[in-house]
């Protein structure tokens, strides 16, 4: 593993991206190079089929690169086996996606008590019962994601991914889904919950120009590659 800057929460270098299609071999990416400092927001954005999604999920060991060498929170991950990289995130990496990914037969409490489990905590139900408190959902923890709004799924989902304070959070599209009133609630919950936590860096992928707007730096990607003239 190469260690890099701790002032880093996200270092690229020269990241490429191929999926295999119906078509044959897709190229996602190309030549990325992007730093992102640790304790800062950043957004990405751009059109439709640019690649945000991809370099958000590449940056959080979902994806692997093609070529190239992604280091996250100071370890090299670009090589990095599915159990290490699993092992890697716990505690250290939330994520959050635009359609919430709760499992349905579990209540608000347990869905995200299981992502502490997972993190080794020693009070799993406490602290998520706290979390949820935070996200204004004490009040509905027993109740399946069936029983619950939209807005509601993704405050769980906020829960989760932010129970065990971790070190990055990324953020997938966390309004997408979401009317304009819910959205803008969510985004005060992201930031006013990761804000709390001064060494906690935010990553988003949105269309939204004033969520965008919020963060320390824009990244705009255009055909798979960060555009010239990139907001710093």
């Amino acid at each position: 593993m190469v260690p890099v800057s701790e002032q880093n929460a996200v270092d690229l270098k020269q990241v490429y991206l191929s999926l295999e299609g119906n078509a044959g071999k897709i190229k996602i990416l190309h030549s990325i190079d992007l730093r992102i400092t640790q304790g800062s927001s950043c957004a990405l954005v751009g059109p439709s089929g640019s690649g945000k999604s991809s370099l958000l999920m590449v940056m959080a060991g979902l994806e692997k690169a093609t070529r190239g060498r992604v280091c996250v929170l100071g370890q090299d991950i670009s090589s990095m086996p599915e159990n290490e990289l699993a092992q890697f995130r716990r505690g250290q990496v939330g994520v959050v996606f635009q359609s919430f990914h709760l499992i349905p037969s579990m209540t608000a409490l347990q869905n995200v008590a299981t992502a502490l489990e997972l993190a080794g905590a020693s009070d799993p139900f406490h602290r998520a019962a706290q979390k949820l408190a935070e996200v204004g959902l004490a009040h509905r923890s027993d109740h399946f994601p069936k029983q619950l709004s939209g807005g509601e799924q993704q405050r769980v989902a906020l829960a989760r991914a932010l129970a065990s304070d971790p070190k990055i959070v990324f953020a997938d599209e966390p309004t997408g889904n979401l009317d304009a009133a819910n959205g803008a609630s969510i985004a005060d919950i992201l930031f006013t919950l990761t804000e709390a936590q001064p060494d906690t860096t935010l990553i988003l992928v949105t269309h939204d120009a004033e969520l965008a707007a919020r963060c320390d730096r824009i990244v705009n990607l255009r055909d798979g590659k960060v555009a010239e003239g990139s907001v710093s």
